[in-house]
Parts: structure tokens; C-alpha cells; sequence
């Protein structure tokens, strides 16, 4: 597995991607360090930049592919995720997530999505939601451009398609503005958590004297639906749910 290859933009270009000077010098550190073979101080560097208040989906890509390397599924997996909320499919990091998720030990059947969930997922994710935000801007510009262009026609014919034109632009752009919003608001209301421990127990209540349900091992997504002191109530994707101690899951939408 290569780093991710926009580090070679963030060095002629470190505004784009919100990146500080100092920020983007660790960063070509960390790479230089992935491709020696040193994870361990890649992982430094990166970790360093998100504690900076720094966020990419290159640093994050970059940071699942050092655990991947270190044999490490729960954080690679973890941080293929997060990096696939920040560029929705994107194909490396769909390829790269798909070899972590084959690390896992549990092997967790979802439970089946009518056709109309499945495609209102494959348009409100086709883009991350600052993707969406970035379209509807576009489309916001090209309808007024257009509306411009119709006081400078003189045929009826021509500003009639020109009105037109800009009336569609503002609609196409509206929806994406709708699609951004729905998109943020599910990934913020979203508390999927990825497994990081080696094994943990799940139970049926909050303390271990009660029963335990199932065992599940590093790497495995679950959705956490409610939390008490220092436990958490998860739900897989195959509807089961029970209790586990919370320092053994990391949510994906701590940024």
C-alpha cells in the first residue's frame, strides 16, 4: 500500500487542504517515514498533525494504512472509516478498507435495505457533505451567470432558454444544499463506534456479573444507542445488541 498520493498537492498547495506550514512539513515526514518502513514515528507524525486541529481524509487514509501495515485491524479500520466520510468513494480507500475489514476475526451479517434505502444512500453519500456544499455553491453561481446572460439577449427565444437555465441551476443547487444538510446531520447524529480491543465480552446489562451474550474482537462496527457511567449499550448490524465497557470502542464522529 502506497501513502496517500495527495501528499504530493499538499506540498506545492498546503492551503487547499487547510494544512499549516509546520503541519504539512510533518506531514511529508510521516510519508517519508511509511515509505522507509518506519510506522511507528508515521504514526507520530500523523497523530501530531490531528493534534494540531488538522483533519483530512489523506491523514487519515495515511494513518489506516500504517496500522494496516502493523497488523493493527481495529485502527486501520478505524481510520479507513473516518477517512471515507471525508471522501465518499474515493476507490483507494474503499480498496484498502475492503483488505482490513477480511483482518476481522467477527463476521457480521447486516440485515437486508428495501431498494429505496439503499438508493437514497447511494445519492446522499455519493459526495461527502462539504462536496455537496462545494456543488450547490456552483450551481448557485452558474444560475445567476445565466440570469445575467438574459438581460443582455434580445431574442425572446434565447432569454426565455437563459430564465430557464437559471431557474434549473438554483433548483439543482437547492437540492444540493438539501443533501449537504441531511448528510451532516446523519454523520453528526451518527454514534457508529469501531471495536478496538483484541476481545471483549458483551452482556446483557451494564456490569459483568450478568450474562454474557456474545464476544466480539477488533475491528467490528457497531452503533452505540445509549451509555451508562463507563458502559455502552451497541447494536450490530445484524439488529443483536448488549453491553460493553466504553474504553473498548472509539466513535467515528470524534473529529
Amino acid at each position: 500500500m502506497k501513502a496517500q498520493k495527495w501528499v504530493v498537492l499538499l506540498l506545492f498547495s498546503p492551503f487547499v487542504f487547510g494544512f499549516s506550514q509546520d503541519n504539512t512539513t510533518l506531514f511529508t515526514q510521516a510519508t517519508a517515514y511509511y515509505n522507509q518502513g518506519n510506522y511507528t514515528k508515521a504514526i507520530a507524525n500523523y497523530e501530531q498533525i490531528l493534534q494540531n486541529g488538522e483533519h483530512s481524509a489523506a491523514l487519515y487514509y495515511n494513518l489506516g494504512n500504517c496500522y494496516y501495515k502493523r497488523n493493527a485491524t481495529g485502527p486501520a479500520i478505524y481510520y479507513y472509516e473516518k477517512a471515507l466520510r471525508l471522501a465518499p468513494n474515493d476507490k483507494e480507500i474503499l480498496n484498502n478498507l475492503h483488505y482490513a475489514r477480511n483482518m476481522r476475526l467477527d463476521a457480521i451479517e447486516p440485515l437486508p435495505q428495501t431498494r429505496l434505502i439503499q438508493r437514497y444512500h447511494t445519492i446522499v453519500y455519493f459526495f461527502s457533505f462539504d462536496q455537496w456544499a462545494y456543488i450547490a455553491l456552483t450551481w448557485i453561481f452558474l444560475g445567476i451567470l445565466t440570469y445575467l446572460i438574459y438581460f443582455f439577449l434580445r431574442r425572446t427565444r434565447q432569454k426565455r432558454a437563459a430564465f430557464l437555465v437559471s431557474i434549473f441551476c438554483l433548483m439543482l443547487a437547492a437540492g444540493s444544499m438539501v443533501i449537504a444538510y441531511i448528510q451532516y446531520q446523519d454523520v453528526t447524529n451518527e454514534n457508529t463506534a469501531i471495536i478496538f480491543s483484541p476481545e471483549v465480552h458483551v452482556f446483557s446489562e451494564p456490569n459483568s456479573r450478568s450474562e454474557a451474550l456474545f464476544t466480539l474482537h477488533e475491528g467490528t462496527k457497531a452503533s452505540v444507542l445509549n451509555q451508562w457511567k463507563n458502559w455502552s449499550k451497541i447494536q450490530l448490524a445484524n439488529g443483536q445488541t448488549g453491553w460493553l465497557i466504553s474504553n473498548n470502542i472509539r466513535l467515528l464522529n470524534d473529529f
